[in-house]
């Protein structure tokens, strides 16, 4: 008989499971883990601004500033399936607090840096530690709430910090470091991270890994067996794809290392279905990949994350090199952006209770794509400003109800034993999607003689590839207009 994973070893008393109301503990418990989310999600913009600063005091030049970037990317998305793995088989909570020790104790590093390789040794642990987080972090929380109410609220506040992290990072990091300079955005991190270590202990359930089985009924416990083959080729296929799409956000395709490092990742990972579809014990279960929910979730995850970062990249650019507007606006427009992605967190289970995950998913995808060709209407007048926030704020919204729904369409019917995988899943396409979209569109803007009409053509795409996905997203999950989604059996 197995034993479920992260179940706690002490009975707790909890809210029948048709209702999303959270007792006092488990709203504790949803506050260590979103604030760990959050702390990784900030990470990924906080230091974008700062660069130019961090480059003039550790002499780094202009194109060893991607590595600051560069250097949390590849850990952070290449060991995700891997770490989630580990932490179904040995023990979520136990890497979750290594992940957040190492991750304060990067984060330390990079603040104290005294030069270019200690301060990317730091980013690099960070973004391993972030690998350790991420994962876990998400499978903790929906093997803690049950499929249904309780878990569509669980996540529809993770997912809105996980989006708000993000913007807010772009405000902080500019605030942070013309006040008190760059090392004050590594700072932040460092503070976080002691924020929750503390915590975590005490409030995570102490749980027992899958790993420890009775067979037949009898004591005796069942080694873990780990698929070592799968774990080397799927870590590297990521790590070679992550690096090429960082590398050519800067450099474009035609360098040779990035040609080199893509086509390694792309036999890497044909490799790893091979070897999966062979392994007795696989790292990823291919029957899983065939679930029409877990392939076409990831897919609308995947498009969601790529064409919403691209948005909020050219953005960026058309606010201050074609409006001339300063940091600090540029950072309100966005600040608006975050504060309706809250309130779509907000709103996004009550809508996901209504019309399920998959419908909120196909409805979402097609108004982000909506909004994004709103956005074709920007010109060089100073009132376009306002069609920019609007367009931008209202397609967050719908950005951030996609990224709900798509993470329950992926876990939904999982067992526990495997919530692990499925959510290393659901973050390693987030990872993925934020480092594909601005290399393969953003170079079109920024290489672009006439940056407005550049921006254009990237919108034009960016709105066409979304909405396309949110219609072959319907076909895949048979979402159909008028229909009940099923809803899970749940116990009586």
């Amino acid at each position: 008989m197995a034993i479920d994973t992260d179940t706690p070893t002490t009975p707790s008393v909890r809210e029948p499971l048709g209702t999303s109301r959270l007792s006092t503990r488990d709203k504790l418990i949803l506050f260590v883990l979103c604030a760990a989310q959050f702390m990784v999600a900030l990470d990924f913009s906080v230091l974008n601004v700062a660069l130019p600063a961090l480059g003039s005091d550790l002499g780094m030049s202009r194109s060893a500033l991607q590595w600051a970037v560069t250097a949390f990317a590849l850990p952070s998305g290449g060991f995700l399936l891997l770490f989630g793995r580990i932490g179904d088989l040995f023990g979520r909570r136990k890497l979750f607090l290594t992940g957040l020790a190492l991750f304060g104790a990067a984060s330390l590093l990079a603040t104290l840096a005294w030069d270019p390789a200690s301060f990317l040794t730091g980013r690099a642990l960070q973004g391993l530690g972030a690998a350790a987080i991420v994962p876990t972090g998400m499978s903790l929380l929906t093997t803690t709430f049950p499929e249904g109410p309780a878990r569509d609220r669980a996540l529809g506040i993770s997912g809105t910090l996980l989006s708000l992290g993000f913007t807010v990072g772009m405000v902080a990091g500019g605030t942070l470091t013309d006040a008190f300079g760059w090392r004050s955005t590594m700072a932040l991190l460092t503070l976080f991270a002691l924020l929750v270590l503390p915590l975590a202990p005490a409030l995570l359930p102490k749980s027992l890994p899958q790993s420890l089985k009775c067979m037949g009924g009898g004591p005796t416990p069942e080694r873990p067996r780990l698929d070592v083959p799968g774990a080397v080729t799927v870590t590297a296929g990521l790590l070679s794809l992550i690096y090429a799409l960082s590398t050519a956000a800067d450099h474009g395709f035609a360098r040779a290392d990035v040609v080199a490092a893509l086509a390694a990742g792309l036999v890497l990972l044909a490799a790893f279905v091979t070897v999966e579809s062979r392994s007795q014990a696989p790292l990823v279960s291919l029957p899983m990949l065939r679930r029409r929910t877990v392939a076409w979730g990831n897919f609308g995850g995947l498009v969601t994350f790529s064409m919403m970062s691209t948005v909020v990249f050219v953005l960026t650019l058309y606010l201050q090199e074609i409006l001339r507007l300063s940091a600090f606006e540029t950072g309100l427009v966005f600040g608006v952006q975050g504060v309706l992605s809250a309130v779509a967190g907000a709103w996004a289970p009550r809508v996901i209770g209504r019309l399920g995950a998959r419908r909120t998913l196909v409805a979402s995808l097609a108004g982000q794509g909506a909004l994004i060709a709103a956005l074709l209407g920007l010109n060089a007048h100073g009132w376009s400003v306002w069609l920019a926030t609007a367009a931008v704020s209202l397609a967050s919204m719908c950005h951030l109800g996609a990224i709900i729904s798509y993470g329950l369409t992926v876990t939904s019917g999982v067992p526990d034993e495997e919530q692990g995988l499925a959510t290393g899943l659901v973050t390693s396409t987030q990872q993925v999607g934020i480092t594909v979209g601005i290399p393969l569109l953003g170079v079109l803007a920024t290489t672009s003689h006439d940056l407005l009409a550049g921006l254009h053509t990237v919108l034009a795409i960016d709105a066409a590839v979304v909405l396309i996905a949110a219609a072959l997203v319907a076909a895949g999950l048979k979402v159909r207009s008028g229909t009940v989604e099923p809803q899970p059996l749940r116990a009586r």
